[in-house]
């Protein structure tokens, strides 16, 4: 085998015969063989998963542990009702919840794979295109621009081929690679290795062929992934869910010490004392809470798939839904994509056809990373380039803002530069008229920058283009001999402004998610376009004028500022992470090499189905219809997500809070206990299954109009108030039971049973919206199983059923009775609920603290 730290200076010829393979690859035969030899090219690659395993993996959680615990305790004390009550609820909650995720899993997985990265290989001597993991040692693959190195390999071939390594080398720099192999090369830093790549880099220009050598966990990427592959950060959503978990976890400890010590205080059996608390305790925890999380967001991956979006992660739905700023790049989002060339004119504004020759020549021979100008360029231009051939480029450069060609032309070496007019005439002390050479006097740069500007304001995109003559081989050696360029003049674009982009941005403002425009153009262009969009600008900031400002500036203004022109890839990422400092939950829409780190450090990283692999791989989403539209799409299903969520938690939490406290009351008044443990687990059983459908149910407009945030606050305050009023009207019916009706244990236990479980599941229909339950009709599916299960409930007690959990068959007349407390106490949550969100607002409301740095 080849060492893992000198594989790339072994000679090639070597190389081929350790591997066993040749230049043209191998035959899909082979490649098979070693796929099962070598296993698959990824990292960590983990074994097929035994579903059994992981079934039982899903009794590892503090509440299933607890149900178990009083399963068990009930089934050795002889409670075999209570123990079969408690083992239904917990398989129940165990398969609901193992179904949901491993369907919403393999849905996810399905998306990913669509858009998984995959590499051009050459196989039984044709070029098809497979997925990366299926690669092997010994594979011949092809390179271009964007591309992700899929493991690690030996250049057989390359033309003008940089790669980013920075995550190996720590160099933001790209790296020249070159195929020929340096003999004397002796070096084991990974930085020496030109003729080598590595799993983990990025193509940043140029195309090669390259010879596959090591694989997964082989590669250099493997040995150190424990160091580099950092756990992705906690989400908002995750976050929440375990700040509510452990508030439950405290709440039911404390109430159920109390009610436990309470009882035998009273000298109660101890026995019925102990389950009647576990009963409790089973009552309150959201055992159902894991499975009503998966069904609503594999809902949510299935509906946004529908909509051309692709979920990669499924707990970002909800910080989509949670995200109230979006960053987007004009080119593509906001415009068509569809770039033209105006016009080629010199600096006075007079048409020269050498300027879109010299524009042609340059963006035909770059090997760097191909725009939609230079694609433009090619497009509208047909021009002979035979005589032409490359000696040396310099790509593009985010800090310069231009590329250079240096070609070899009948007339003698030439060298092209083209990029941002500012930038390109700052090189320049003479220009060309009529093909005579004169100087760049100080008036005519003003003039050319007038010019500039003009055309800029028109919404057109300019590029400016100079030419230099000179006899060596290298650009360097250009810049060296103290020679300046010649400025040529301006070659101008135009990009249409995308007919749905005005609407989908009043729709994302609408939705309370404000929209930043970030782009590498300069301001005069970015004004024209947001102004024909009518998109309101209330700041601008160029890149330069971010350089002169200091760090709490900065995080003042860019809260202010809503377009940022003549940035650079770090510089927005900067933007970014000043935003997320501020306190907002930031989306970034990208598609380019370099704006992977900005997709990455987003709460909301969202690219395209035609993005570069690296983009694509750092993001959350993937669009497959690059459209505003789209997003506003998504954000609404976010917020649908986590709207139908509070549903069920407010509804569980202040139901069984009122529960719990009447119960905690009911040991100091009653002689016995309210309901018998069994009852009480029943009761629970019948309660979780008529709100599994809540995940399904319809939202109204409101819910989804403003951005969302976990507020445990609110939570806690809407359980303690709507608590205390289901803890009331327990009392009351308490009361009407034993002072009108007389009623006995066994009755007075059958007529809680049906009122705790009709007041708790019909709730919904009014804790749903915050307006009227007429207005906004609940899914079908909610409503049958609601009522179902209520009148289930009721007819227990007249069934053999009845009998086995010890209830009494009720008159009519109590019945009627119970239903009229059901009723009442409805009509009053209804007026209260009114009376909640006129207070404090709703659930979803953010508020955000800028916490500026010092």
């Amino acid at each position: 085998m080849l060492k893992k730290s000198v594989f790339w200076q072994k000679p090639l010829e070597s190389i081929f015969q350790d591997l066993k393979c040749t230049a043209d690859g191998l035959s899909n035969h082979d490649a098979r063989l070693r796929e099962s030899k070598f296993g698959l090219n990824v990292i960590r690659a983990e074994a097929k998963k035994n579903q059994i395993i992981e079934f039982f993996k899903y009794f590892n959680s503090p509440i299933v542990i607890l149900l178990m615990m009083a399963a068990l305790i009930s089934a050795f004390v002889g409670e075999a009702k209570s123990a079969i009550i408690i083992f239904v609820i917990l398989i129940l909650s165990v398969v609901v919840d193992y179904i949901q995720e491993n369907r919403a899993n393999k849905a996810a997985e399905k998306l990913k794979k669509s858009v998984a990265l995959h590499v051009r290989v050459l196989r039984s001597g044709k070029k098809e295109i497979i997925p990366a993991s299926k690669l092997v040692p010994g594979d011949v693959i092809f390179l271009e621009t964007g591309n992700l190195v899929p493991s690690d390999c030996i250049l057989l071939e390359e033309k003008d081929f940089f790669v980013n390594q920075a995550i190996f080398t720590g160099e933001t720099y790209p790296a020249k690679k070159n195929a020929a192999q340096d003999a004397t090369n002796d070096s084991t830093n990974l930085s020496d290795a030109k003729n080598a790549l590595f799993m983990g880099s990025s193509v940043i220009g140029g195309t090669a062929k390259a010879l596959i050598v090591k694989t997964g966990d082989e590669t250099f990427l493997g040995g150190i992934s424990h160091d580099l592959m950092k756990q992705a950060p906690v989400s908002d959503f995750t976050i929440g869910i375990t700040r509510f978990g452990y508030f439950l976890i405290r709440l039911t400890f404390f109430l159920v010490l109390f009610v436990l010590i309470s009882n035998l205080y009273f000298q109660r059996p101890w026995l019925e004392s102990v389950l009647y608390s576990l009963a409790l305790a089973v009552g309150i925890m959201p055992e159902f809470l894991p499975m009503q999380i998966s069904i609503a967001l594999a809902r949510g991956a299935v509906l946004l798939a529908k909509k051309k979006v692709i979920v990669k992660r499924l707990s970002s739905i909800h910080d989509l839904g949670s995200m109230d700023i979006l960053c987007t790049d004009k080119t593509g989002t906001l415009t068509q994509s569809k770039v033209n060339i105006e016009r080629t004119v010199n600096l006075k504004g007079e048409p020269l056809e050498k300027i879109g020759l010299c524009a042609y020549l340059n963006s035909f021979f770059q090997a760097g990373n191909s725009n939609p100008l230079d694609q433009a360029i090619l497009k509208n231009s047909h021009f002979e380039v035979s005589t032409y051939k490359k000696l040396d480029e310099t790509p593009f450069d985010f800090d310069k803002r231009y590329s250079s060609t240096l070609l070899s032309a009948p007339e003698g070496n030439m060298l092209i530069i083209k990029g941002a007019p500012e930038n390109v005439l700052k090189l320049c002390k003479s220009y060309e008229e009529n093909g005579i050479v004169l100087p760049l006097t100080p008036d005519l740069e003003n003039a050319a920058l007038s010019l500039f500007q003009e055309m800029s304001g028109d919404g057109f995109r300019t590029l400016a283009v100079a030419i230099g003559s000179c006899a060596p081989q290298c650009i360097e050696e250009f810049w060296d001999s103290g020679k300046t360029p010649t400025f040529l003049g301006f070659i101008t674009f135009y990009d249409p402004p995308k007919d749905s982009a005005a609407q989908s941005i009043k729709d994302l403002i609408n939705l309370g998610v404000s929209v930043k425009v970030i782009t590498g153009d300069n301001e005069d262009v970015a004004l024209h376009l947001c102004k024909t969009l009518d998109i309101k600008i209330t700041g601008t900031l160029t890149g330069d004028q971010m350089l002169k400002m200091s760090l709490p500036a900065l995080q003042h203004k860019v809260e202010k500022t809503n377009l940022f022109s003549r940035v650079n890839p770090s510089q927005k990422n900067q933007i970014i992470s000043l935003l997320k400092r501020n306190g907002h939950v930031v989306g970034f829409i990208g598609d380019g090499v370099n704006d992977a780190p900005s997709i990455h450090t987003a709460d909301v990283g969202i690219s395209v189905e035609n993005a570069v692999d690296v983009a694509k791989e750092a993001s959350d989403f993937i669009l497959l219809q690059r459209d505003l539209s789209v997003i506003h799409q998504g954000v609404y299903e976010g917020r649908r997500t986590y709207a139908n969520l509070m549903k069920y938690i407010m509804m569980l939490t202040s139901s069984n809070l009122g529960n719990m406290m009447s119960m905690t009351l009911a040991t100091f008044l009653l002689p016995f206990i309210p309901m018998a443990p069994a009852q009480l687990l029943l009761n629970n059983l019948l309660y979780d299954v008529s709100q599994i459908p809540i995940p399904l149910d319809n939202v109204e407009p409101q819910a989804v109009a403003a951005p969302h945030k976990w507020n445990i606050k609110f939570i806690q305050r809407f359980m303690f108030v709507f608590g205390i009023i289901t803890s009331i009207f327990d009392l009351i019916t308490f009361y009407i039971m034993l002072s009108i009706y007389k009623a006995p244990k066994e009755l007075f236990q059958t007529g809680w049973f049906i009122e705790s479980l009709a007041a708790t599941v019909l709730v919904v229909f009014i804790i749903r919206t915050r307006f009227s339950p007429f207005k906004n009709k609940p899914n079908p599916i909610l409503a049958f199983s609601s009522v179902t299960l209520v009148v289930i409930g009721a007819l227990i007690p007249f069934t053999f059923l009845g009998t086995y959990f010890n209830f009494e068959t009720p008159s009519y007349a109590f019945l009627g009775a119970i239903m009229m407390i059901v009723l009442s106490y409805l009509i009053l949550v209804e007026y209260v609920k009114r009376w909640f969100f006129a207070k404090w607002g709703a659930p979803e409301k953010m508020e955000y603290k800028i916490k500026l740095a010092r």
